[in-house]
């Protein structure tokens, strides 16, 4: 198979079969191949795509390796790339990959080149100002509004992913998916029982966070003791981080916000699924490579995100254990008085059966003597005809 073929369009049955053999793809390309490798990033204009792969693909250019960066929809969508052509390279959050990986032989068809020069962090924003913490939102769950990016956005994965740690918000009865961030943003600052989550390196200049403070919304502290346990392979999935969000110039002061943040990975395709042992031997040499490189030589040097790396900082056990406290003591309040709001509407329900009842049998006995009364109207104007003889 040709280097190229590796990049055809699968078929539901084809892409089965690139995870259960090790299919000859672009991976079997060599340095010299005219069609050069994929580098799979995120949307056209986002950080991945426009930050972070060109450097990266200008170093492995500098050692011999033609690697092209390509748009994708997401994490989800470069692991599936991945899993079709072992060769190629691709970012995603760690979140979703731990999230993700059951689809991919847990995990055995990808292995991680890097990870944890870059962080995204989770933001929640509201505008009920009782939605002070985690554990105010996570109380809540099955009471609120949860406005989410698109389906297949890597946000909507996090927040999936964050259900599976967290028994209270896995309760989410009410999510609704729309096109991108900021209209998850607009409508979940429409109302006081609507909350949206999204993920993003911060940065203040971003209209995104201008459009938060502008409609009178806040973040909330993504930060609680089951989303900083997590972890895979010994890795933390989650760190608490401060970073900023709101810029000294259009509010009276900046704003900095503690959040959870998955590290940024880049991954590709497990070596021992190359059957070729010189494409096996050519990628063994691109992965190290790539981790030798200096952390310094994945980052831009001007630009949004050499901003966002002074602004973050991770920091200190104090602080992450004060800030855990405060989500699980407003879970702790919450629950009670949510118990105690269900209980008064379900005695307030049962009190009202009652009329309702009634109600519904004067309804019937009404609607009955209207039947008869339609019915009197009918049959003398029926019984006044005359036959024609």
């Amino acid at each position: 198979m040709i280097a190229g073929q590796g990049r055809l369009i699968f078929t539901c049955a084809a892409l089965v079969l690139a995870f259960s053999a090790a299919p000859a793809t672009a991976a079997d390309a060599t340095p010299g191949d005219p069609t050069p490798l994929r580098i799979h990033t995120g949307g056209e204009t986002g950080a991945y795509n426009q930050s972070f792969c060109p450097p990266l693909a200008a170093a492995l250019s500098k050692a011999g390796y033609s690697y092209d960066c390509t748009a994708s929809r997401g994490s989800l969508d470069n692991m599936e790339h991945v899993a079709a052509a072992q060769g190629d390279i691709a970012f995603a959050q760690l979140d979703v990959l731990t999230l993700e990986r059951g689809r991919f032989g847990n995990g055995k068809v990808f292995q991680t080149i890097r990870s944890g020069d870059f962080h995204e962090c989770i933001f929640a924003v509201a505008r009920n100002p009782e939605l002070r913490s985690f554990g105010d939102i996570a109380a809540r769950a099955n009471q609120l509004r949860f406005i989410l990016p698109p389906e297949d956005s890597g946000s909507a994965s996090t927040f999936r992913y964050i259900q599976t740690l967290d028994s209270d918000l896995a309760g989410a009865a009410n999510i609704r998916f729309v096109a991108d961030t900021d209209e998850a943003i607009r409508l979940a600052l429409s109302a006081d029982d609507t909350v949206t989550l999204f993920v993003q390196f911060a940065d203040p200049d971003n209209p995104r966070f201008q459009l938060i403070n502008r409609l009178g919304g806040h973040f909330i502290p993504v930060i609680d003791r089951n989303i900083l346990s997590a972890a895979i392979e010994g890795r933390s999935v989650y760190s608490a981080q401060e970073t900023e969000v709101t810029d000294a110039r259009w509010t009276e002061k900046g704003v900095k916000v503690v959040s959870a943040c998955t590290p940024l990975v880049v991954f590709t395709g497990a070596t021992d699924r190359l059957k070729d042992p010189v494409a096996a031997k050519t990628h063994d040499s691109i992965v190290r490579l790539i981790r030798e490189l200096p952390a310094e030589a994945m980052r831009p040097a001007t630009g949004f995100l050499s901003k966002v790396l002074k602004r973050t900082r991770e920091i200190s056990a104090a602080a992450v254990d004060k800030l855990v406290d405060v989500s699980e003591t407003a879970r702790d309040k919450a629950k009670p008085l949510i118990d105690k709001a269900k209980e008064a509407t379900s005695k307030a329900l049962e009190g009202a059966k009652p009329q309702v009842e009634k109600a519904a049998e004067g309804g019937a006995k009404t609607l009955e003597k209207a039947k008869e009364t339609v019915k009197e109207l009918i049959e003398p104007a029926g019984g006044s005809e005359k036959k024609t003889p």
